[in-house]
């Protein structure tokens, strides 16, 4: 090999070497800018659900301020992972958020849902991570369908009844109103029922330590 192909080859080897180092020192800090992130929106979530919009500046303040978050599946003996979000106000827990997540029509879906102190009344819900439709599925992100969980129930006489999303409108089915049912999203019926299947299923398994909570078996 002639001295001016050896002196190329040598230049182009360290070239690449350098280069392959400044793309993996971008990649870890990009990386490490994301996982930051995106944990900046998981507490901002945590605390929509609780209905507590602040500035992201404030988000980790208020965060540490108010909530504890602990592991039911621990409290329960069980093995897993179940984590709560307690909202706490001079030393008392006034809410509680849980996370909720399952298959809509196109994605998994994935949000928290808070209660009341009587592990019962819905404060608020939020769904912030899909890839349903816009327009149709892509509505359960929108307000006007999470406003609709305010206020209402996850219990009938003491026993888990769980939440209903209808097809159509909650006062077509129910003329005397339902405390358990919010209207539907038109045209996107398997989104729905995706979000009601897997809301019911995440309330069974937590009702398992709210009913330690409530003093109920």
């Amino acid at each position: 090999m002639r001295k001016s192909d050896t002196y190329t080859l040598l230049f182009a080897l360290a070239v690449c070497a350098v280069c392959s180092v400044i793309l993996a020192v971008a990649a870890s800090s990009l990386r490490e800018r994301q996982e930051l992130n995106v944990e900046l929106y998981r507490k901002i979530n945590v605390l929509k659900a609780f209905g507590k919009v602040v500035e992201k500046q404030e988000v980790q303040t208020v965060f540490d301020k108010h909530i504890t978050e602990m592991e039911c599946a621990t409290a329960l003996g069980i093995d897993g992972k179940m984590p709560l979000y307690l909202w706490k106000k001079d030393g008392t827990t006034t809410m509680c958020a849980l996370p909720v997540s399952g298959k809509g029509l196109w994605s998994t879906i994935r949000g928290y849902l808070a209660l009341k102190s009587d592990m019962n009344t819905i404060q608020g819900i939020t769904f912030y991570d899909h890839g349903e439709t816009p327009g149709l599925g892509g509505e359960i992100e929108k307000e006007w369908f999470q406003d609709q969980f305010q206020g209402k129930k996850i219990l009938e006489a003491g026993k888990l009844t769980g939440l209903e999303i209808v097809k159509g409108k909650v006062a077509d089915r129910y003329p005397d109103g339902n405390s358990h049912a919010v209207d539907g999203i038109s045209g996107a019926t398997r989104t729905s029922k995706g979000v009601e299947r897997f809301l019911n299923s995440d309330l069974k398994r937590y009702n398992e330590y709210f009913k330690t909570q409530r003093g109920t078996k």
